[in-house]
């Protein structure tokens, strides 16, 4: 199985809902679930400043493997499902090469169809990830966790030249409490990029620490 497949299928497999009203961060205990398994696997990598704080952020740093005046760039997202609907014991489905036509979740009647949902016009022949329709996928935001896990990985096997590489993933944010507990100092990284789903597509944005000159 590819491996950013199998990345994202291991992290959909834990309910990370938040939960609104809850005073305290991370609001429920599935996101420390991923949050240490996280912390575990940036470990086993061989990241260095590998911390998990008490509001439970994630951070960790690929050293530059380049010598100069090198920015780092840091990647961020965020563990935390919706919770706006279940996301226990979620079933993905996995449609290869896809034909077109409509996606039958599950057992039943559900679908997901191109008259409902243009944009599978545009994923001809690409695989798809989906639902069996009872609960939610959770690929905001572990498709991202996936990706940042995935790039770090084949950074490191083609040794690929780069400067420090930041990585922080942070808890509550479907709920507005994880950036009010984000250590931006502590992150250290110039140029962050974090990862925003908009009508069904999902891209990385930048944004800077420091106002542009």
């Amino acid at each position: 199985m590819d491996k950013l497949l199998e990345r994202f299928l291991q992290y959909v497999s834990l309910d990370t809902q938040s939960k609104p009203g809850v005073r305290q961060v991370p609001s429920t205990e599935g996101q420390w679930k991923l949050l240490r398994l996280l912390q575990a696997q940036l470990e086993e990598m061989g990241l260095v400043k590998v911390t998990l704080s008490e509001k439970g952020t994630v951070m960790g740093t690929l050293p530059a493997n380049v010598e100069g005046d090198i920015p780092a760039i840091g990647f961020i997202s965020h563990v935390d499902t919706s919770p706006d609907f279940s996301g226990k014991n979620v079933n993905p489905q996995i449609v290869e090469n896809y034909r077109g036509g409509d996606i039958a979740l599950g057992i039943g009647d559900e679908v997901l169809s191109p008259v409902m949902f243009p944009v599978l016009h545009q994923l001809l022949g690409q695989t798809l990830i989906t639902t069996d329709g009872k609960t939610l996928l959770g690929a905001d935001d572990k498709a991202g966790i996936a990706e940042i896990m995935t790039a770090l990985a084949t950074l490191q096997a083609k040794n690929i030249p780069h400067g420090d590489i930041r990585v922080a993933f942070t808890p509550d944010e479907e709920v507005g409490k994880g950036a009010k507990h984000f250590d931006v100092e502590a992150f250290d990284a110039p140029l962050g990029l974090y990862r925003r789903r908009r009508r069904g597509s999902a891209n990385w944005s930048l944004k800077t620490s420091t106002p542009p000159r």
